[in-house]
């Protein structure tokens, strides 16, 4: 995903046909309220340093590229987690094609909490590490640590599978988390002509191949590049057209429990991210919470994106946070 050539997925989705969700509250301003109304409606705390313990742990294991022996030890290490958590795991192993043609060892992951449940909740991240840091001027032939593009929505998903696990959902709603593979291997520039869909690999090979077969959930939020210091969070475009009502309960969710200066009621370009094929080949409403940053030199990814900066450094724990527990209280005040 993530390249500028890549924004403004609408227009696609948009000559696929498929129909538009309304857009609200462009122009709303709101006031942050005390962190503790997640207590009142009874959700259980996110703990940030768990989250970022987790997201330490990925990165240690160096550079998260398909076909490398640190890919495959993280990915086992995600799958021995999430079954440690009491989720029922399901792993899609298959083969995906790079845009230079090389041939990827890939696994999509999904954990299930209360799985018998028929109204289901899709969260998803991206687990894979890009294999050039192509936009740095130092060695960006190198893979970069991650840390933030992809470590941290995986991090955040890890310590909401801990809390479901001791806060077991209950009537008719359940959870999947999904970890996508190979979203990051996709075309750098100025590489030739370019490729369509040579990004978000393991959403484009899910959505077309569902597993469980089948599955469909009531509607999905995706995680990508939550946990920088300084993050801000607007509602990207694609999302706005296709999910608006789940960007508006994301955002008015994180607005009433105290985090406004993270969710401020901001819109963003669209772009293609894991959520681009899910919507359009899966049918599931699916919002992107991404960081957004217009000032950055690329006008919308920030500083560290797709360059070495994306390290442990940048990871900070009150964005993560911010984002946990959000998503933790959007999911445990449906039940």
């Amino acid at each position: 995903m993530k390249n500028n050539m890549k924004v403004l997925a609408l227009g696609l989705l948009l000559a696929a046909g498929l129909p538009a969700c309304d857009k609200k509250g462009n122009a709303e301003t709101a006031t942050a309220e005390a962190p503790a109304t997640a207590a009142k409606e009874n959700v259980p705390a996110f703990n940030a340093d768990s989250a970022y313990q987790f997201v330490a742990k990925q990165v240690s294991f160096g550079p998260r590229v398909p076909n490398t022996p640190a890919h495959r030890a993280c990915g086992d290490y995600l799958i021995n987690q999430l079954k440690g958590y009491g989720a029922n795991v399901l792993v899609q192993p298959f083969t995906g094609k790079a845009y230079d043609g090389t041939s990827l060892d890939l696994r999509n992951i999904m954990g299930q909490f209360n799985p018998k449940a028929s109204n289901r909740i899709l969260l998803a991240a991206h687990w894979d590490t890009r294999h050039v840091a192509d936009k740095d001027s130092l060695n960006p032939k190198k893979p970069m640590d991650g840390a933030n593009d992809g470590a941290s929505g995986v991090g955040i998903l890890l310590e909401i599978a801990r809390q479901l696990q001791a806060n077991p959902l209950t009537g008719n709603v359940g959870v999947d988390l999904m970890l996508f593979d190979g979203e990051d291997y996709g075309q750098p520039d100025n590489t030739g002509p370019y490729k369509e869909d040579t990004w978000c690999l393991g959403s484009q090979y899910w959505a077309k191949n569902l597993l469980p077969k089948g599955y469909t959930a009531n509607y999905g939020i995706l995680l990508d590049m939550v946990g920088a210091k300084g993050s801000r969070f607007a509602r990207e475009e694609t999302s706005r057209a296709y999910a608006g009502d789940v960007v508006e309960k994301v955002w008015r969710t994180a607005n009433q429990i105290g985090y406004s200066d993270y969710f401020p009621f901001q819109d963003s370009p669209g772009i293609t991210d894991d959520h681009t094929y899910i919507i359009q080949h899966a049918n599931i409403r699916m919002a992107d919470i991404i960081a957004y940053d217009p000032s950055s030199p690329d006008g919308f990814f920030g500083p560290y994106h797709h360059r070495h900066t994306d390290n442990m450094d940048i990871i900070d724990r009150k964005t993560l946070k911010a984002v946990g527990q959000t998503v933790l209280h959007v999911v445990m005040t449906e039940q």
